[in-house]
């Protein structure tokens, strides 16, 4: 028997300003229908929300301006469609009008069996572990992608 494998990623963003600032006002009102978007796409399973429809309300880290999301996909290549072949792709290209520059990878992608979901703890441990040894198969990002793990 084989076991079937989805995608978790986790990315993070630090906001420029807080934000209900209206310097945020462009990434808040993106943020519903780039949900919605997302919740429509082939391949999508799961994403982190709260009864609000979205993470913002989330803080797993010390700082309340570091934004957290957290999705399931069934495969790369369909997180891949909609990070860069939607309207996504606007609000990655302007995402330095919102947000600060990383000084480390904000993104990070593992695979997971399917019917898991993954907790905050345990997607702030794999960035952790991205920061800490680079691109690995338990931790990797697009650039430096791992293969689906082989059938048990």
């Amino acid at each position: 028997m084989t076991t079937k494998h989805h995608l978790a990623q986790v990315n993070i963003a630090t906001g420029r300003e807080a934000l209900d600032d209206p310097l945020m006002e462009g990434f808040v009102a993106r943020l519903e229908p780039l949900n919605a978007l997302a919740d429509s796409m082939p391949g999508f399973v799961w994403r982190l929300q709260t009864d609000d429809g979205d993470a913002t309300a989330i803080q797993a880290f010390n700082n309340p301006r570091i934004l957290f999301n957290l999705t399931v996909w069934e495969s790369i290549e369909a997180l891949e469609a909609y990070v860069y072949k939607t309207e996504h792709i606007e609000a990655v290209k302007q995402r330095l009008d919102w947000f600060e520059r990383p000084t480390k990878s904000p993104f990070c992608m593992w695979w997971i069996d399917a019917g898991h979901l993954p907790s905050v703890e345990e997607a702030k441990e794999r960035l952790e572990k991205l920061w800490r040894d680079g691109p690995t198969a338990d931790a990797f990002t697009f650039r430096h992608r791992f293969p689906v793990p082989a059938a048990d």
